[in-house]
């Protein structure tokens, strides 16, 4: 009997833990969600100026509730090139300091306030707010049903931790680990590490070791040294992460390990002190001796991070030296393919309402590469008479048709695998819009090599363009690329733009030119005897340009508000 309530516990204890580990996460996505454009915002103030880089770095993390995922992030922005290692740097160390709230929230609500006995009353209303047509409060009922969720997960782990009073072998067992002075805080602060390592949440092992003190199954300077451990734990999240990325974010990784492990390491040769220093701060909050230890073990956390990184902000430069010595840098096979994608991460797929900042920048990147196009089917008309140079401008486009296919498969595959129940509608619709516009963009690689095929084909029928019609295609050229500029200028401030003038005086422009020279070449035509041919190929070649504009202008619509 004993035995089956012990594994009931065990399970118990199990279960709760997954529903503390849901909630958080269930309210992290809730939290992403509801503030998702205001968070794409707060990341594109990110700047080389570290003090700058700390408070994005700690809003981000306050606003999602997971150091983790924004730690992530950063290492997927650095391998991207959205951030430079050392704007990375001080990111990391705001976030550092914004997963302290986390511990404050389950210290107060948790042990102070236990608001489990509210959970349900409010889960019944995250469920009503859940079946409204309004975006904004399904959101907010995500993080409703999430903040239950992780506190009644908590009040089940906190009634399925056993009274050691009870239990006194068990007791005096731990007792015994607790009492070798300076070796005892090294232990406890390797099981905060592990502990981390598994649960592969630092919140989850705050509450652990915050309910282990609540108890009375460790001393206060040993849930202390476990604090500790958490912090070095968390580190691994990113270094995973980093695996796979570039020298950039393994170097991102790093620092996130140096900066946590030299915090320790310091505060480990000052402990008791730091200990006694952090109780002192609490003493002065005037709180009650049964929540005073709670609250100490979250004070520690908080004045860990932020004295660690008032310390660290200032050798930035030397963390991004030490680890660029650690980590060297690689040959060239290193670099990204030409033509290949830069921007997006599958790092960030964690963080949704994050990663849509990725692939806005690989959307823009793609319409460069696609302007970079149009500049050879230019050079291909130049070269229509001559077969060598023809071949060489043909070649190119057909490299550039393939590079279209192959980015736009990566793009949409991205923004498939985002998962759109962890979206709100209008990062919904972003997520729509980024899909067509790949699918536009891809479109201009397929005219681009269609109209040097056309060339070719000319050629072959020993047919040549007039300087006449090189005239005219060279000018239409000089369109397409005004209206190429106008559409990466609107790519590149979609968040701000009200409309799309420029794009349609582009496109006006373009469709004018075309029929002014369809007019002209049709005029007389039964006169031009064998130049018949050269009219013909003339002017298809004139559509697939006109084409290319259309899909420019289609662009620039997919970025008006209520476009899908």
């Amino acid at each position: 009997m004993i035995m089956k309530e012990i594994l009931l516990n065990i399970f118990t204890l199990a279960g709760a833990l997954g529903m503390f580990l849901y909630g958080m996460n269930m309210m992290s996505t809730g939290l992403q969600k509801a503030a998702g454009n205001g968070l794409r915002k707060l990341l594109a103030t990110m700047t080389s100026n570290p003090f700058k880089g700390v408070l994005t770095g700690f809003g981000v993390t306050a606003a999602i509730q997971s150091s983790s995922a924004t730690t992530v992030m950063v290492v997927g922005f650095v391998s991207a090139g959205l951030l430079t290692l050392s704007q990375a740097i001080g990111v990391i160390m705001g976030a550092n300091i914004g997963t302290t709230m986390t511990a404050w929230i389950i210290s107060i609500f948790g042990f102070k306030a236990d608001v489990s006995a509210l959970a349900v009353p409010l889960m019944f209303l995250g469920f009503l707010m859940s079946v409204s047509k309004k975006d904004k409060l399904r959101n907010i009922s995500e993080l409703i049903m999430g903040f239950s969720l992780l506190f009644l997960g908590l009040s089940l782990m906190k009634s399925s931790v056993p009274d050691l009073s009870e239990t006194p072998q068990v007791l005096e067992f731990i007792t015994r680990w607790s009492g070798h002075g300076f070796a005892s805080v090294l232990l406890f602060l390797g099981l905060g590490t592990i502990l981390t390592l598994i649960l592969q949440s630092s919140s989850a092992t705050v509450a652990l070791t915050l309910i282990m003190l609540d108890m009375g199954w460790i001393q206060f300077d040993m849930a202390a040294a476990m604090v500790l451990g958490e912090n070095i734990g968390t580190t691994i999240t990113a270094n995973i992460a980093a695996a796979v990325g570039n020298v950039n974010a393994r170097r991102a990784a790093l620092a996130h390990t140096v900066f946590n492990v030299f915090g320790v390491i310091w505060v480990l040769a000052i402990f008791h002190p730091f200990v006694h220093f952090a109780q002192w701060v609490v003493s002065l909050l005037g709180v009650d001796e049964a929540t005073s230890a709670v609250y100490g073990i979250s004070m520690i956390h908080t004045l860990f991070n932020l004295a660690n990184t008032f310390i660290m902000i200032w050798f930035t430069k030397q963390i991004e030296s030490l680890v660029k010595l650690i980590i060297k840098d690689k040959d060239k096979a290193e670099k990204p393919e030409e033509g290949g994608i830069r921007f997006i991460d599958y790092g960030l797929i964690s963080t949704p309402e994050l990663a849509l900042a990725e692939s806005s920048k690989e959307i823009i990147h793609f319409g460069k590469i696609m302007k970079n196009g149009m500049e050879y089917v230019a050079e291909a008309f130049n070269a229509s008479g001559n077969d060598e140079k023809l071949m060489f401008f043909r070649n190119k486009l057909v490299k550039y048709e393939e590079i279209s296919d192959r980015i736009e498969y990566e793009i949409v595959k991205f923004l498939n695998d985002l998962g759109r129940r962890h979206l709100s509608d209008d990062s919904k619709n972003l997520v729509r819009s980024q899909i067509r516009i790949a699918s536009e963009m891809e479109s201009l690689g397929d005219e681009g090599e269609s109209i040097s095929r056309t060339i070719v084909r000319m050629n072959s029928y020993g047919r040549r363009l007039s300087q006449d019609h090189i005239a005219k295609l060279a000018q239409m050229s000089s369109l397409l690329s005004k209206a190429y500029e106008d559409m990466i200028w609107n790519l590149e401030n979609a968040s701000k733009i009200k409309d799309i003038h420029n794009a349609e005086a582009d496109e006006r422009a373009i469709n004018d030119f075309r029929e002014e020279c369809r007019a002209q070449e049709l005029e007389g035509m039964e006169s031009k005897g064998e130049a018949y041919f050269e009219t013909v190929f003339y002017l298809n070649i004139l559509d697939k340009l006109e084409i290319m504009g259309d899909h420019l202008i289609n662009i620039s619509q997919c970025l008006l508000p209520n476009e899908d």
